[in-house]
Parts: C-alpha cells; structure tokens; sequence
C-alpha cells in the first residue's frame, strides 16, 4: 500500500505542473538495432584507394579520392573541374595533389603553368624539387634560344596538322573558315607536306605556299590562280603572326631536340604569355594537340593533364571543341583532364557555352572553394548542387571545399604537410589561416611510408 503522503505530494505536483510522466522499465537491445536513433552525420566516402586530400568537416573521416581507381564504379568519366576565389587554396591543392599521385609509378602529369611570379611560374619549385626542367614558352627569347613546338611535326598526322592549322586561324581570327579559305589552306599544306622530305616542315612554308600558290591547285578545282592566293591571303597574315610577328619564336621552326615526354612531370611554363591576348588560347591549342599526337600512348600508364587559367580553353569554341575530342579520346587510354576556373561565369556565359557545357558535362569531379554569394547560386544551378551546398560555399574559409564526385558532396578540409609546405605555398596570405592538422599530418606520413612499401610490389589499392 502506497504511502498516504506520497499520494498526496504526486496529485499536488500534477495540479501545479500537470501530468507526471510514468516511470518505464529499461529496454534491452543491441548497438547494431540502437543506432538507428542516431541521425546520420556524413554520406558514405569514395573508399581507401587513391591519395588522401583531406579530413571530411563533418565526420571527421580521412577524405580519399583517385579518378582512376573510381572510373567505370563511381565515376562515369575521370575529369576533374576545380573552381573558386584566388587566395583560397586552389594552388594548393592542385600541387599537393600531383605530388601525391607521383608517388605512383604509372603515373605521369603534364601542367600548363599560366601562372607565375619573378620571372617563372608557379610550378618551377616543384619541378626543380623533382629534378625536371620547366618548357618555359616565351615569345621574346630571340634566335634558336627558346623552346618549339612544330604544329607540322611529322608525329602529329597529316589531318591532324591541317586541322590543328585550321584552329589557330579561327581562334586568331575569332570566327570559322569560309569554304574558300579553307580550301585554300588544305592546298597549301598538302603541297608543303608532300615536297618537304629533306626537313620537318614548319609553318613558315605554309605561309610562302599560301602567298605563291601553285597553278595545279588552281587547275584542279578549275579556278584562276589569283583567286586561290586572294583566298588564302587572311590566313596567310594570321600566321605570319607565328612566324615573324608577335608570336614568333615558339611555333616557327622544327621542335626543340631534347623535350623529355617520359619525365614523370612535364611542365608548360607559360608565364611569360600575357594570359588576356589571343595568343595563350593560340598556345593552348597548339600544346593540346601536340600532346595527343605525341604524349598519350596505349602504355598502360595513367596521365593527367592539369590545365591552369582554363577558362582560355573552354570560352573558346574552337578550342574547345579540340580538348572535347582529346577528352573523349584520352578516357581510353587513361586521361585524367583538371581544368582550374576561377568563376564558372567566365565559361557559361561565354562565346562557347554549348562547348563550355560539353567539357562541363563530361567533369564528373567538381571541387568548389569559396564564392560570393551570387557565383555561388549561380555555380550550385549549373552544376546542381543541393541547396545546402550552396549555402555554405560563401562562408567557407581557406582550404576548405566542397567535393562533388557524381552526386556524392562533402565538404572537405585539404591537408598539407610540412614536407609539402614549402613547394605549394605561393599565396602567402592564406599561409596563417590554413594550419594543417598535426595528427592527420602523421596519418599521412605513416601513408607515404606504406605505399612506398607497397610500391615496390604490384598493389596498386593503397593510399598515397
């Protein structure tokens, strides 16, 4: 029999508070049927196989990710497109992260460095750390002193030249060939190929061709021969620009002897290039193709191509549409293609914005640093962020991003070591606000161990 008091003091409560809660029986179950209570804090990662990037913000897991182990599971294609404000840590991360996958041995990078302070880009560090010697293209290096590249190279095929001709034209002149000027400049180069055994033919001879063209091209097509060279006479000026004009001095002549393309880190430093003219599209294109032809090979090795200040490639329609093609290609023969933007703006709203989207379409890996507010919307509805994304891309600090690879999001802190510090670090302003975590720092060093362990053997599921 309960006590009368306690009765009394229980009705008493409930007339000042209301109603008392029943006390109820423990419940006995298992952690596994337990856990549903707790709400989730992270979406599953990409798994233990590739480089390490990071620590993911919200769970606090080691964030993991390789476009090569994740093609055809995860991922439909393995290009990358990375964006955000300077000062950010986009640098940063591109460097971090090709020195982490030259841990691998097949692996091989190609950058075009459009960047640059005192004189040289900003992967000169880098490549000196690695003993490697940056291309430095500079169209004011007089003579023979300076570094080539032939667009008539007898390694780029025959249609290849004429058609990789056809875009630094329409790139220069900022719209397509018409039929005549075509046909003018398709005569030109068979001539030039056909009669220039003794030598590599270099667009100096396609200049002279298209100024003295030959009557049989004219009498083939049953047209006077001053048609023919009135036709040809704007591309004949445009690429007089290459030869002896402004440009002169990187394209104009046979390639430099000695360009290793078998270094594991080939470096374009395009530095010297005044990255607003029309010649760093010019001079993308032109690199972009002589790779294709020369570069990627059915090896077995996986490339990557990182392309700084890649908005040249993607506004332009020509130009695009030859990285499309080298896109397409490369996803065959192991090409990882990273385009560096600074505003998606650049390219969407751009002349190419069919091209633009393609490219875009086919970036199935997308890292976005912080924005304002207005980039950030607009960025989150091109690519189609989910909202919450998008609502954080303005807050996010230095060297933190959101990763979207194919629908999976996180938001993830990268991590630099203090190995790395030295060789990445080019924006000193964000150098104080991008601490590295120490514990993770030993993570990765405990990693690096491990994989050059395993390297020595076949394992190629490890993390660098």
């Amino acid at each position: 029999m309960r006590d009368p008091l306690s009765v009394l003091t229980e009705a008493f409560t409930a007339f000042l508070f209301g109603k008392v809660e029943t006390t109820r029986l423990p419940v006995r179950t298992s952690t596994g049927q337990a856990q549903a209570v707790y709400l989730p804090t992270a979406a599953p990662g990409l798994g233990d196989s590739g480089v390490i990037i990071g620590r993911e913000v919200y769970s606090g897991k080691g964030y993991i990710y390789d476009p090569f182990q994740l093609y055809g599971q995860q991922l439909p294609a393995p290009h990358w497109l990375v964006l955000g404000e300077s000062g950010n840590g986009k640098s940063a991360l591109e460097k971090t992260y090709v020195l982490r996958q030259l841990r691998f041995r097949d692996r091989q990078v190609v950058v075009l460095d459009a960047q640059g302070e005192d004189g040289v880009g900003e992967w000169n560090l880098i490549a000196q750390e690695l003993g490697i010697t940056p291309i430095r293209l500079d169209p004011m290096v007089a003579n023979d002193a300076g570094i080539r590249l032939n667009p008539l190279d007898p390694s780029i095929t025959t249609t290849g030249q004429l058609a990789l001709l056809r875009t630094i034209i329409e790139v220069a002149m900022g719209h397509g060939l018409d039929e005549r000027a075509g046909f003018a400049l398709k005569v030109a180069h068979a001539y030039v190929t056909e009669h220039t055994t003794d030598r590599q033919p270099i667009l100096t001879d396609i200049v002279e061709r298209l100024r003295h063209p030959e009557a049989e091209s004219a009498e083939a097509m049953n047209v006077d021969i001053d048609d023919v060279r009135a036709w040809g006479l704007d591309v004949a000026l445009v690429l007089d620009r290459l030869v002896d004009g402004d440009l002169r001095g990187m394209f104009d002549g046979p390639t430099t002897v000695g360009i290793d393309l078998d270094a594991p880190l080939i470096v374009f430093d395009l530095s010297h290039i005044d990255r607003n003219s029309i010649a760093m599209p010019i001079l993308m294109a032109i690199v972009g193709v002589w790779l294709e032809h020369t570069w990627i090979r059915p090896d077995r090795k996986k490339r990557i191509f990182l392309v700084e200040e890649a908005w040249h490639i993607i506004n332009s329609p020509f130009v695009a549409q030859l990285f499309q093609r080298l896109l397409k290609f490369g996803r065959r023969l192991g090409l990882s293609f990273v385009a560096v933007v600074h505003h998606l703006s650049d390219v969407v709203d751009g002349a190419a914005a069919k091209e633009a989207a393609a490219i875009l379409k086919m970036a199935s890996t997308r890292t976005i640093y912080a924005q304002k507010a207005d980039e950030a919307r607009n960025t989150g509805r091109v690519l189609g962020l989910p909202r919450w994304a998008v609502e954080i891309i303005p807050t996010l600090t230095p060297g933190i991003a959101v990763w979207d690879v194919n629908g999976n999001v996180q938001v993830v802190k990268h991590l630099i070591t203090e190995k790395e510090r030295p060789l990445v670090y080019t924006d000193r302003a964000m150098t104080e606000s991008s601490v590295p975590d120490p514990d993770l720092e030993w993570e990765t060093e405990q990693r690096a161990i491990l994989i050059e362990q395993q390297m020595n053997g076949t394992s190629q599921s490890t993390v660098a």
